[in-house]
């Protein structure tokens, strides 16, 4: 089971992560926090987290195995190309 923590939130909206979420969330020095809305809910997650997910998400639906350093090698070679033309 997660956990739940009362966060007290300041009139100006600011709030202190208890050392216990930020301990979850593996921010050690600080850092920044991704807030994402869905419906009445609130999450919070850490940059690391949401690059992650970001990564799975495009490894379910990627369509070539062509890795970023393939993809910037075909590019320099086509401008190479279009040089010449």
């Amino acid at each position: 089971m997660g956990m739940s923590i009362d966060v007290r939130v300041a009139q100006n909206g600011r709030m202190v992560l208890p050392r216990a979420v930020r301990k979850a969330l593996g921010m050690t020095d600080g850092g920044t926090v991704v807030v994402s809305i869905e419906g009445d809910e609130i999450m919070l997650s850490s940059i690391r987290q949401s690059v992650r997910h970001a990564q799975e998400l495009y490894r379910q639906h990627v369509k070539s195995d062509m890795t970023s350093d393939d993809f910037i090698a075909e590019r320099r070679a086509e401008a190479e190309r279009d040089k010449r033309a």
